[in-house]
């Protein structure tokens, strides 16, 4: 090789490596916030988070809890085949199998009768599901749109940006959101692989536009498409400026990279965490708790009181390293008197934070940087006393099917895991 093609290939190989290290290593921002004087349970927080998040506050609105697969698919289903005008739907997850099929029926059935069906599915969380798949909904006059192709020249350079957001909206007006996508461990199991334990909320009111905004959103970068007109947004042709002061009021917090450094999702959190007076609840299928969000967590506990109570699975995770990563970071917490329980029966992939029984946030996001500085994510942020309840009795329900994790038992755990552990760090800005 000739001496000037040999510097530069060493030279090459030095920026991919800088490059790759960047990656993987990349410090996080420090999240550094003060709480406001504001009360949580006032019109002028409500505005604040909104203002932070650069969401909408919406009012006069309905969120109803669907806990597990056989609850949330038939409400979904039964929404679809009521559908006069348009179906959106989202997911990251959309796995070939029972379940799939009867979405893919349903929506066909609708599109034949002329409503509008639109599909975004992200092209590596569905990977395994091939395109043609969709062929009866494409021929029956449904749109179904793949987000970040990885070998499309447009999609490259953004290759580690996915739409990791479960939703759907029908003809504007009912909207359901969560961490479920549609695939068959959700709703059948066995022995070796039981049903996953899982969340959807069904939403009616004027929060629905904001999840139709959403969706908007990733659509429009899949299709080119911008969505507009009453069949997507009714709510702007019924005076939707006009406050009733009736129902739950709330946000939906759009969140998307900027480069992988900062999220409005991770606003959201930070926030309520520093103004968190009386209880954390959280309850996530990935806890990978940065060092700012920690030290929130032990300030909440050690200089005000807070009781924190944070569930996560247990020998049932699906991504092993990722539950040994999250473990990793359980000492500091649980020294400082934090609760941490694994759930037992199976998988738990609920995303649910409630803060001092009244702030209650339900979406997409996971718990771990992935969703707070790489993925498109939507939660749903709201104040609301009877929706904290129920979220409340879900999360007792799960914890006497949980074993909690001592400080003692995390500090004599074994040297294998800590192996995982340490191995699992290299990811851990990618998980």
């Amino acid at each position: 090789m000739h001496p000037a093609l040999l510097v530069y290939a060493i030279i090459s190989m030095v920026i991919v490596g800088l490059l790759v290290f960047l990656i993987l290593f990349e410090p996080g921002l420090e999240y550094l916030v003060e709480a406001p004087e504001a009360s949580l349970d006032s019109d002028e927080y409500l505005c604040l988070l909104g203002a932070l998040a650069d969401a909408e506050i919406h009012d006069n609105s309905s969120i109803q809890v669907l806990t597990n697969g056989d609850v949330f698919y038939e409400a979904e289903l039964a929404a679809i085949r009521a559908a006069k005008q348009t179906v959106n739907m989202e997911r990251y997850i959309f796995a070939k199998g029972a379940v799939a099929q009867r979405y893919i029926e349903a929506l066909a059935e609708r599109a034949r009768a002329g409503v509008k069906v639109k599909l975004v599915i992200d092209a590596i969380g569905s990977f395994t599901t091939w395109d043609r798949y969709f062929k009866p909904l494409r021929d029956a006059g449904g749109k179904v749109m793949w987000y970040q192709p990885p070998f499309r020249l447009g999609s490259a350079k953004r290759f580690n940006n996915r739409t990791h957001r479960e939703l759907m909206v029908i003809d504007g007006r009912i909207g359901f959101v969560g961490g479920a996508g549609v695939a068959d461990w959700w709703l059948t199991g066995d022995a070796r692989h039981p049903q996953w334990r899982d969340t959807m909320f069904r939403i009616e009111g004027k929060l629905v536009a904001g999840l139709q905004t959403t969706f908007a959103e990733n659509w429009l970068e899949s299709s080119g498409e911008i969505l507009s007109g009453d069949e997507y947004f009714p709510i702007c042709s019924e005076h939707p400026w006009a406050k009733t002061g009736t129902g739950v009021s709330g946000i939906v917090v759009i969140s998307s990279p900027s480069a992988g450094r900062a999220t409005r999702a991770r606003v959201l959190f930070q926030l309520l965490l520093a103004s968190a007076r009386e209880s954390i609840v959280i309850t996530t299928p990935y806890f990978l708790p940065d060092q700012r969000a920690r030290r929130e967590m032990i300030c909440a506990i050690r200089q005000r009181g807070v009781k924190v109570r944070i569930l996560t699975p247990g020998a049932h995770a699906d991504h092993l390293m990722t539950r040994r990563a999250g473990r990793r970071r359980f000492g500091e917490l649980l020294h400082a008197g934090a609760e941490i329980y694994e759930y037992q029966p199976s998988m738990i992939h609920a995303k649910v934070m409630v803060i001092d029984r009244l702030w209650c946030v339900v979406g997409s996001t996971n718990f771990d940087n992935r969703s707070f500085g790489l993925n498109d994510e939507v939660n749903v942020a709201a104040p609301d006393s009877g929706l904290a309840q129920r979220l409340h009795e879900d999360f007792e329900t799960d914890l006497a099917k949980s074993q909690r994790v001592t400080y003692e038992e995390w500090s004599h755990r074994p040297l294998h895991e800590r192996v995982v552990e340490w191995a699992s760090r290299l990811l851990e800005r990618q998980s």
